[in-house]
């Protein structure tokens, strides 16, 4: 079945993940202030036509540096209100973004693959419905927390890597402006 089947409307949902699909993620390091974060190639424009096709866009995303206290959240803040601000900038939205800075051995619902931020959202904007959501990572984590929560899954591939649990993905693109054609 091909994306297309789905007729994306402004009744769908686009979630998310950061690193890794909406910009460079660092080599076993976090980006902790807004002069390390970079845009993904394409990521500007793309997010300028999604803007265009989906009724709300959300953003989650793992943080576990703040609680590693290798940043805090107040700089993480800014570097979201910054990546909003470009992104607005190109023409593009998005509604919110949720951050879980939990370390993963916490096991905390907030944390992906958890779906305690596709929860979050719900409670926030009651409209969105995870049959007609789709979930856009870069991990495994990121397509379990789109099927913890009924959603189409998207894997944005790294080169090189092998990825397991395959009946966790719907899609596969090698980055966003590929899914985005694939729309």
């Amino acid at each position: 079945m091909s994306l297309k089947n789905y007729h994306i409307n402004k009744d769908w949902t686009l979630f998310l993940d950061r690193d890794g699909v909406i910009n460079q993620q660092l080599l076993d390091d976090y980006v902790k202030k807004w002069s390390e974060f970079k845009f993904k190639d394409n990521v500007l424009s793309s997010l300028k036509k999604l803007s265009a096709l989906f009724g709300r866009i959300i953003i989650v995303t793992n943080q576990q540096g703040v609680g590693k206290g290798i940043m805090t959240v107040d700089e993480l803040e800014i570097v979201h209100k910054k990546m909003k601000e470009e992104i607005e900038k190109a023409g593009g939205k998005i509604d919110r973004i949720y951050f879980c800075p939990k370390l993963e051995k916490e096991n905390s619902e907030m944390r992906k693959p958890n779906q305690g931020m596709a929860l979050q959202a719900k409670s926030d904007f009651p409209e969105i419905d995870f049959k007609r959501s789709i979930m856009v990572g870069d991990s495994i984590s990121d397509m379990q927390f789109g099927k913890n929560a009924g959603m189409k899954t998207v894997l944005i591939t790294v080169k090189n890597k092998i990825y397991d649990k395959s009946e966790l993905i719907d899609f596969r693109y090698d980055g966003i402006k590929a899914f985005v054609d694939a729309l």
